[in-house]
């Protein structure tokens, strides 16, 4: 009996410690490949920061798409019962850039386009087919010969407008000459002292184009699974402030799984004329006084602004 228990004893300890030594070579294997794993990925990073710096195209796109849909009947905790609404929205980010050795030429493009319904299936009087929102079209193109490694004497051409709802009207054509500093490869400012912000309008409108400067800050840039791009775009009026504007978008998606992920996407933009335009197509002279009309000096230029949050495709 007791010989018979000192078998099994004996052979427990050697199991366990045949086991603690099995694991513990795991570990070390571990520890082995992900170090060779390491050194792999530090020498392909180097590969591509070569290739980065080579001659030629640069090609690439990222966005996001979200989107939502709800169906009620008979609902009657909520204030319309019977009801059907929606949300869809999409983000598109691409570039197109030509780097040589003695020019450049950096074409992007940014849309944000967002649709909404809300349908009271009580009621006829309201819409049961989505409506745009978000709306934002901007594509720019860039070219310069540079006069050292980080200062490119440079031509702009940006255009800004809305697709979906009053496509051009307003549209903006930004057309000038200046400097082009770009410190590290992914930032690029641009600062056009000679620029001509052509405003397109139908009718009779507040809009009106002028000369001015244009300065763009834009950082675009990839690591690893995470994209992101930062792009503010201004315009300063050298007739009046009132024409001057500015928009900054911001974008970022983290791959999840292939080229699946999530997004969020943010931009801010103060425009007077096109709150001015917006308060002057609200305003009702039999219901206001007439004084009372809006006017630059009198309007509230409030700060436009718009999000986008679901999920994103790497192109």
């Amino acid at each position: 009996m007791i010989k018979s228990l000192f078998v099994v004893t004996l052979c427990c300890v050697l199991s366990i410690t045949l086991q603690a030594q099995t694991k513990e070579e795991l570990q070390t294997q571990k520890a082995e490949k992900q170090a060779e794993a390491d050194a792999a990925l530090k020498e392909v990073k180097a590969i591509q920061t070569k290739l980065d710096a080579l001659p030629g195209w640069r090609v690439g796109a990222f966005g996001t798409i979200g989107g939502s849909l709800s169906n009620f009947k008979n609902w009657y905790a909520q204030g319309a019962p019977n009801n059907a609404s929606g949300n869809f929205g999409i983000t598109f980010n691409g570039y197109a850039n030509l780097i040589e050795e003695k020019f450049f030429w950096r074409n992007a493009l940014t849309t944000n386009l967002n649709w909404v319904k809300l349908d009271n299936k009580d009621i006829d009087t309201d819409e049961d087919s989505f409506k745009p929102t978000t709306d934002v079209f901007n594509l720019s193109s860039l070219y310069g010969r540079n006069l050292s490694k980080t200062f490119a004497i440079s031509g702009l051409m940006e255009y800004r407008t809305t697709l979906l709802d009053n496509f051009n009207d307003p549209g903006y054509l930004d057309a000038g000459i200046g400097g082009t500093w770009t410190p590290i490869t992914n930032l690029i400012v641009v600062v056009h002292p000679l620029n001509y912000n052509f405003v397109f309008s139908s009718g009779d409108t507040v809009f009106e184009s002028s000369m001015g400067a244009k300065i763009i800050a834009d950082y675009t840039r990839t690591i690893g699974a995470v994209n992101f791009k930062t792009n503010l775009s201004m315009f300063q009026s050298y007739k009046s402030s009132d024409y001057s504007n500015w928009t900054w978008t911001n974008s970022f998606s983290y791959t999840l799984w292939k080229m699946i992920g999530v997004g969020f996407d943010f931009g801010l933009r103060s425009n007077k004329q096109e709150a001015l335009n917006y308060a002057l197509g609200q305003f009702d002279p039999t219901a206001i006084p007439a004084e009372e009309e809006p006017t630059f000096e009198n309007i509230d230029n409030k700060l436009q602004t718009y999000y986008t949050i679901g999920l994103s495709y790497k192109f």
